[in-house]
């Protein structure tokens, strides 16, 4: 690939331009600043699976008439304790009895509502197959060293079991069960950000490995891993929690679980309702929220439906917000019952706020899309993540990277400043532009064509593309012709030699397969003269067959190796002017989804990339179209001698570091550094030791 590197003069412009325009950002709006109309002040938790159903609640709020703020990202604890303290109004993501402990001694503080009762579960969960070739059926099973090896990956002799992140309620319960089942010594909890633990253990299975993790409903891993089919939940040996818990020690059997061996399953944690959490005075001074909050279901399995979604499509903050309108259409006579059962004079009102904050750590939330961003063994690497550290080094910052899944993540982080930065392959684009702003491009590129490589065509590959050319020449064609042909001259000889020569049987039936066999080798000039014409029209016959026959016998042959020679030519991909007409696969909301249209071409949409590879891999497509700079890494490392990137780059595309829209000081420092990076060399190096390479 050759993607051009930064210029000098044009980095110079862009950042110029936005050192000119750019504006310092303020706080956000206070209350109330729209005349008399009340606003709510709304949170939402930092685990994203939750997101939905905070857009959900909002727009609820609205349909009442309710300006509201935010949602604001928090962790439990600075919820909870800013709830207490009036600083917020309400959250839609308490699970009880999970979240017990935050209400201990709290007056202020109300549980409103069930949207989700009794649905949210946890657990562990190993892979089916494992399970059943080694009869694992409890998380006791890993106190054997022997079945604790099969999960250790990291050669401690433990096995890794994916867990949760520092900070959350659930990881001090896997401590806890750990200790009581006496596993401390074969079994280690690995803790980090959990969404690329996790992925990496989807990774694993997807490779045939063991894995052994904790997740929770709703959320996206339970569409990947299905429970019952990919994995299977483990029991644990009796019931145990920590005393904050204890309460519900009697409901960690749970009955009705697809994939655990018992019935009911004891999976050693409590359901859970999730449930609206609201500040009791802004209750009371509110009753149309507490009624309206009182009423609120929203199913699991349309919680979990949209959590695998979100991950699969990206993310993007327009996306989650789409999900919440469409939820809200498909569910309308429930939702206007609940708003007029809250308020019958109810109007609704649209409103939105934002928040940003900085520090002198550069925080940096990363999406994983090699070559922008890889994580391998709980380490950062790629194009952007050196980027954003040589530009922390220019800014005299500590950078500090944390994963997310999605764009809008991404953004929501860099909102409430648990993030500066974002990067991982994030294209600039409009609809972007609206809710972030980004620095200048630091990649100039666009999409590529992806295809399997000449070598690793098999006979079947070859077969088809022949049958392919074959069906689009004119061959079909002149096999009808040729067979009239033969037809014709077949009844003429017969007609002719019937009542005088032998060779001709008299009766049509025999006589015309005589006639048919002479046809064909006297046009082939082969001739084995096992029959031929005694009359004199018949021989006059033969003389003119043996001339056209021979024309029509050179055609057929020509047209037989034509379509050979089309077939090796068609075979080859080298630009989007051969993709119409093909199996062409490229990525969901990617620039090669609205492209492909655009030239005729029909694609095969999938949701990963990972998706693509193995539809092309596997004959299902002839060619993916993405962006190039992730194809080519692919072709040049994990494809290598498989696929192939082919042709020149189309469709521009730019990638950029997300940026607070609220931090324009932060934002020129990002862009000078990435200037001073450019017209240093360092950026072309760096630009070349990732695409020089295979570019």
């Amino acid at each position: 690939m050759r993607v051009p590197p930064m210029r000098r003069a044009s980095i110079a412009v862009v950042v110029l331009a936005a050192l000119i325009l750019a504006v310092p950002g303020g706080a956000a709006a206070a209350q109330g600043a729209s005349g008399d109309r009340p606003a709510v002040r709304m949170a939402r938790p930092s685990w994203d699976t939750g997101w939905f159903q905070a857009e959900v609640y909002r727009l609820l709020l609205e349909r009442l008439g309710y300006r509201v703020d935010g949602p604001v990202t928090m962790g439990n604890p600075e919820f909870y304790e800013a709830v207490a303290a009036g600083e917020v109004d309400l959250w839609a993501s308490g699970w009880f009895p999970l979240h017990d402990s935050y209400l201990e001694g709290v007056d202020s503080v109300e549980v409103v509502g069930t949207q989700v009762d009794d649905g949210a579960l946890q657990g562990y969960f190993v892979d089916a197959a494992t399970a059943g070739s080694h009869g694992i059926t409890n998380l006791g099973d890993l106190a054997d060293p022997a079945v604790a090896g099969l999960f250790d990956h990291d050669g401690d002799g433990r096995a890794d079991l994916v867990g949760c992140e520092v900070g959350w309620s659930c990881a001090a319960t896997i401590d806890h069960h750990l200790s009581a089942f006496g596993l401390t010594g074969t079994v280690e909890q690995v803790q980090g950000d959990y969404s690329p633990l996790i992925s990496e253990a989807i990774a694993r299975y997807r490779d045939g490995r063991p894995v052994l993790y904790y997740t929770w409903t709703p959320n996206w891993t339970i569409g990947e891993l299905v429970p019952g089919r990919d994995a299977v939940w483990l029991e644990v040996p009796f019931p145990s929690l920590p005393p904050d818990q204890a309460a519900a020690l009697d409901r960690t059997a749970i009955a009705g679980i697809d994939g655990c061996a018992d019935d009911p399953c004891q999976t050693g944690w409590p359901p859970n309702d999730i449930r609206v959490v609201a500040n009791s005075d802004f209750l009371d001074a509110n009753p149309s929220v507490r009624r309206l909050l009182e009423q609120v279901v929203i199913p699991l399995e349309d919680i979990s439906a949209q959590n695998i979604r979100m991950v699969q499509l990206g993310g993007d903050p327009q996306d989650i917000r789409r999900h919440a309108e469409e939820w809200i259409e498909a569910n309308l006579a429930a939702v206007t019952r609940w708003i007029e059962t809250a308020d019958p004079d109810a109007v609704a009102l649209d409103d939105e706020a934002g928040d940003a904050a900085a520090s002198g750590t550069l925080r940096v939330a990363a999406r994983p899309l090699p070559p922008f961003v890889i994580y391998e063994d709980r380490a950062y690497s790629g194009f952007e993540v050196e980027l954003v550290r040589l530009v922390g080094a220019q800014l005299g910052m500590e950078v500090e990277i944390h994963a997310v899944d999605t764009v809008a993540k991404q953004i929501d982080d860099i909102a409430r400043g648990a993030a500066q930065v974002g990067l991982g392959g994030v294209a600039i684009t409009g609809a972007r532009e609206e809710v972030a702003d980004f620095s200048v491009p630091v990649l100039d590129s666009g999409l590529t064509i992806l295809t399997t490589s000449d070598d690793s065509r098999g006979l079947d590959d070859r077969i088809l593309s022949f049958f392919r050319a074959v069906a689009s020449s004119d061959l079909p064609w002149l096999l009808v012709v040729f067979g009239l042909a033969v037809l014709v001259a077949a009844h003429m000889i017969w007609w002719l030699e019937r009542r005088h020569n032998p060779d001709f049987a008299v009766p049509y039936r025999e006589g015309i397969w005589d006639s048919f066999y002479w046809s064909v080798v006297t046009m082939s000039t082969v001739g084995y003269g096992d029959k031929v014409a005694r009359g004199t029209r018949g021989r006059v016959l033969a003389l003119i067959w043996i001339a056209l026959g021979t024309l029509v016998f050179a055609s057929f042959t020509a047209a037989i190796a034509s379509s050979l020679a089309v077939s090796e030519l068609r075979s080859e991909i080298s630009g989007p002017d051969d993709l119409p007409g093909r199996r062409v696969a490229t990525v969901v909301h990617s620039a090669g989804e609205s492209y492909l249209p655009s030239i005729g071409v029909g694609p095969v949409v999938v949701d990963r990339v990972d998706d693509a590879y193995l539809l092309l891999s596997e004959g299902g497509v002839e060619a993916v179209v993405f962006d190039a700079p992730v194809l080519r890494y692919h072709a040049a490392r994990e494809g290598a001698g498989e696929v192939s990137a082919v042709g020149p780059d189309f469709q521009r595309v730019q990638y950029g570091l997300i940026l607070s829209e609220h931090d324009a000081e932060l934002r020129e420092r990002v862009n000078l550094a990435l200037l001073d990076l450019a017209e240093s060399g360092v950026y072309g190096r760096l630009h070349d030791a990732w695409f020089g390479a295979y570019g």
